[in-house]
């Protein structure tokens, strides 16, 4: 078939889907769940504002349209084509803290998590999508006590949770342009959740943008002490998981761990203080966003991604994903 417009002239995928490579991989389908490379760049054919522009619907999609993304990834995260990437969650490592007289609000580190033999939200089958709910719905009975709670699935969810879960900021929604463009809000709200521990500390969002989003977080600035939880969340997961089914977390030798979405491969983690910088504001967001670069880090207003600017109050996380390990990426945003 005929190569699409990209919409999205300055992406990444409009520099690296040529007509070669459109013609020799757009006939492929995955095997896990059926995705094509025109799944994979809808975002970026559809509207004319993405930077990257390509998800991956299945752990296959990232071997069998390599010749895509490899080329996008080692651009966006200036990797070597032969780089490898190391994990490393020894929270032991981390040396110092945040400052505790900084005016830091909140600290949250997510991760996202992939179980071997399903697709990723853009590509998975809605029976696959329900085996994830499934295993994980299960598996997290067996959470160590600092960790154990409740999952909430969004089907037929009690109104009185589901406004208390707002209420504390934990419910993802439906509704955002890219994730449906992606395909990942199919069968919406099915087979999706949400799961916390009772100090609502530790959370893990189940079939949103991955298929488990793991969410380690605290008021205050203890960067370490929710790096800790976070790695023991991670573990308690992954061997909960694979004590259930057997499976284990999709690792990629080269890209670490694997997400739908390229720009979270590698460690998938975004470490994050919510802190108050009024010198900051009055010097305007270029400053900052120029001085935040300088650190490796990256500001975002307290409203998410594409959110706007409330007041002082920024979000500073980590820019990098892959080819630093975990450790790195912490201590890079506690120093910082």
């Amino acid at each position: 078939s005929a190569i699409p417009e990209i919409k999205s002239t300055h992406s990444l995928v409009a520099k690296h889907v040529t007509k070669e490579k459109w013609d020799k991989l757009s006939g492929i389908v995955t095997k896990t769940s059926g995705f094509t490379l025109a799944k994979a760049i809808a975002c970026a054919v559809e509207f004319d504002n993405q930077h990257c522009g390509i998800y991956a619907g299945d752990f296959d999609s990232y071997r069998d349209f390599a010749d895509v993304f490899d080329p996008i990834i080692q651009e966006y995260h200036g990797i070597s084509a032969d780089a490898k990437h190391t994990s490393d969650m020894d929270f032991s490592k981390i040396t110092g803290n945040v400052n505790p007289d900084a005016p830091v609000h909140s600290t949250r580190i997510r991760v996202g998590r992939s179980i071997d033999g399903f697709g990723l939200s853009p590509g998975i089958t809605k029976e696959q999508r329900l085996g994830v709910e499934k295993l994980f719905s299960s598996a997290c009975k067996k959470f160590p006590a600092d960790l154990a709670g409740d999952y909430y699935p969004l089907t037929g969810m009690d109104e009185k949770v589901r406004q208390q879960l707002v209420d504390d900021h934990f419910l993802f929604m439906s509704g955002d342009p890219n994730l449906k463009v992606a395909g990942m809000e199919r069968d919406w709200p099915e087979g999706r959740g949400i799961f916390h521990n009772k100090e609502k500390t530790f959370l893990v969002w189940v079939n949103e943008e991955d298929q488990l989003r793991i969410i380690s977080m605290e008021k205050g600035g203890d960067v370490l002490g929710v790096f800790k939880r976070l790695a023991n969340g991670i573990k308690a997961v992954g061997d909960s998981v694979k004590a259930e089914s057997g499976k284990e977390f999709c690792l990629d030798e080269k890209y670490g761990y694997v997400h739908s979405c390229p720009t979270n491969l590698g460690t998938g983690m975004r470490a994050s203080v919510h802190i108050d910088l009024p010198g900051w504001t009055k010097d305007g967001v270029d400053k900052l966003k120029a001085r935040c670069e300088e650190l490796a880090l990256q500001p975002r207003g307290t409203r998410g991604e594409s959110g706007g600017q409330t007041g002082h109050t920024y979000d500073i996380s980590n820019k990098h994903r892959l080819g630093y390990s975990e450790v790195q990426l912490v201590q890079t945003m506690s120093d910082g």
